[in-house]
C-alpha cells in the first residue's frame, strides 16, 4: 500500500502563489495515476486535478482551470500542484490520493495523504 505524504501549505494573500507537493512511499508511485482534491469547512471534499501515471493527461476541477497546474517527477516519486492566482475561495484542506486510472471520482482514489492547510486571505 502506498503512503502519502503532502507538505507546502500554508498561508498567503489573495493572487499569490503555493507549489503542494505530495511524497510517495511504500509502493510502485509510477504506476498510479495522482489526484488532488480539496475540502474546505462544512463543504464535501471536491476534485481538484488529476494527473496520468506517465504525466501526459491531465484533468482540472472547473474552479482551478486555468490557475492550476499539475505535475509529477516519477524519479522522485513525488507529484506536485501549482496553484497561482490564488483567491479566498481556495481556502480549503489539500489532500493528493492514488488510483489506478486517472480520474475525478473520489471513490476511486484507494489510498489518500493526511492534507495540508491552504489558507488564502483578502
Amino acid at each position: 500500500q502506498v503512503q502519502l505524504v503532502e507538505s507546502g501549505g500554508g498561508l498567503v494573500q489573495a493572487g499569490g502563489s503555493l507549489r503542494l507537493s505530495c511524497a510517495a512511499s511504500g509502493g510502485t508511485f509510477s504506476r498510479y495515476a495522482m489526484g488532488w482534491f480539496r475540502q474546505a469547512p462544512r463543504k464535501e471534499r471536491e476534485f481538484v486535478a488529476a494527473i496520468s501515471w506517465s504525466g501526459t493527461s491531465m484533468y482540472y476541477g472547473d474552479p482551478v482551470s486555468g490557475r492550476f497546474t499539475i505535475s509529477r517527477d516519477n524519479a522522485k516519486n513525488t507529484v506536485y500542484l501549482q496553484m497561482n492566482s490564488l483567491k479566498p475561495e481556495d481556502t480549503a484542506v489539500y489532500y493528493c490520493a492514488a488510483s489506478w486510472a486517472v480520474d475525478r471520482r473520489i471513490a476511486d482514489y484507494f489510498s489518500w495523504g493526511q492534507g495540508t492547510q491552504v489558507t488564502v486571505s483578502s
